[in-house]
């Protein structure tokens, strides 16, 4: 993820949006700690799918978390808010891998994929045909 050049550029991304960091986000060395990255990558996440779906919970495809990895790239610092990117990095046969970038300052401070699984009645299942075309157009750029 980290070696990959096209991540680290804002432009690269489908969604962004920019969130304000909290004084409780600081360790003590006034960096942001890793478990408020990781908060912000979560809800990131959770803004973007929403987002895709229209908040719909109705007929709306369920997901189970099955890998999350972050990489952090750089210090971030409170209180300079953050920018959250969000994109597709893969798209599998039952799953697909989230690629999220956190900027500050014009800068990439870290990296995040989470690989989302299309949960069936009885376990992973393939993603509808209909939700693979809504997920193409939104592969990392680059």
């Amino acid at each position: 993820m980290k070696n990959d050049p096209r991540r680290r550029e804002l432009a690269n991304y489908h969604w962004s949006a920019a969130m304000e960091t909290r004084f409780a986000d600081m360790d003590v060395n006034g960096h942001l700690n890793n478990v408020a990255i990781a908060r912000f990558f979560e809800e990131t996440r959770i803004r973007f799918n929403w987002a895709l779906f229209a908040g719909a919970l109705e007929g709306r495809p369920r997901f189970l978390v099955g890998h999350v990895a972050v990489d952090y790239l750089a210090e971030g610092r409170y209180p300079a808010p953050v920018t959250m990117a969000y994109a597709l990095a893969e798209i599998g046969r039952s799953s697909f891998r989230s690629a999220k970038a956190m900027f500050q300052d014009g800068r990439c401070i870290a990296l995040c994929d989470t690989v989302l699984v299309h949960r069936g009645e009885s376990g992973a299942a393939p993603l509808p045909e209909a939700l693979r075309e809504r997920l193409e157009p939104l592969l990392l750029k680059g």
